[in-house]
């Protein structure tokens, strides 16, 4: 599930930045949430008519989980624009990719999540891995030198990491249903909260980016389409094992972004991007490891 949804990310977040030359950033952006709730709403009436299961019952627990989680990763969102918009990309990734060691600790924080000794090392490693493919080589004092950024930076990585264990919080504390059926349906109410909040926030302060979406619908609706079954698959993951497992694993979007760009662009990695990868593999490769053992 882990690896559907991080190649579906790859190809929404192309189709994102395809939008963005159309209809603006924040345009953009909203489209996963508004034009993805449909299609949630899809994936859990085709879930609930195969399994003939009703749905979970909802509890106050889980509701709030799902509106945490749902306004943290709007406001990560804006965190991570601001970071891109003062850094150069691949500091701005590195700030913002600090987050599997984040989801790890929030886990074991807030739900009681344990990992391995062989875990925890996959998630350094990965870690590692996304700091040596996305800085250049002479940017290594760049990453010290802004407090403002870092803070920013990491704050957003936080933020997307709260949200994972919001959104596991909330799967879990549904009553009754299988791992399917809760994550759907927590993956729906965040969903419908994200796009009545985003909604709103652009009829009264940004018209044109909404309207904007609404005129390139087809492409507004394919992104959608894809970050909602990223979504529910991200979301399955979680109902199955700990949030950090399924973020460390999760950054295997990183080499299948690599090849998708090159592929596009024709242009090939740098070495440090190349050695970043086969890290960020290793990681990966222990991680997998550890849920063997």
């Amino acid at each position: 599930m882990t690896i559907a949804a991080a190649s579906a990310q790859v190809f929404r977040n192309g189709a994102q930045a395809g939008l963005t030359k159309t209809i603006g950033m924040l345009g953009a952006t909203q489209v996963r949430f508004v034009f993805g709730l449909p299609f949630a709403l899809l994936f859990l009436a085709a879930a609930l008519w195969l399994t003939g299961q009703p749905l979970p019952g909802l509890t106050r627990t889980a509701l709030g989980w799902a509106a945490l989680g749902a306004v943290c990763q709007i406001m990560g969102t804006a965190l991570m624009l601001v970071v891109m918009h003062q850094r150069a990309f691949g500091v701005a990734y590195a700030y913002i990719k600090t987050e599997p060691v984040l989801v790890a600790v929030l886990g074991v924080i807030l739900l009681g999540d344990h990992l391995s000794p062989l875990a925890w090392l996959a998630v350094g490693v990965v870690t590692a891995g996304v700091l040596i493919a996305s800085v250049k080589p002479g940017e290594y004092r760049n990453l010290l030198k802004e407090g403002r950024m870092i803070a920013a930076g990491v704050g957003a990585g936080g933020l997307f990491g709260l949200s994972a264990i919001a959104f596991r919080g909330g799967i879990g504390a549904l009553e009754g249903g299988d791992f399917l059926i809760r994550a759907l349906t927590v993956l729906t109410i965040s969903l419908t909260i994200q796009a009545g909040l985003l909604g709103l926030w652009l009829v009264a302060r940004d018209r044109e980016a909404f309207t904007g979406s609404l005129r390139v619908w087809r492409t507004s609706l394919g992104a959608g389409f894809l970050g909602a079954f990223a979504s529910a698959c991200w979301f399955t993951a979680f109902a199955l094992t700990p949030a950090a497992n399924v973020r460390t694993l999760g950054l295997i979007e990183m080499p299948l972004a690599a090849l998708f760009a090159g592929r596009l662009t024709g242009k090939a990695s740098s070495r440090h991007e190349v050695a970043g990868l086969l890290v960020v593999m290793a990681g990966v490769g222990l991680l997998l490891a550890s849920l063997a053992a």
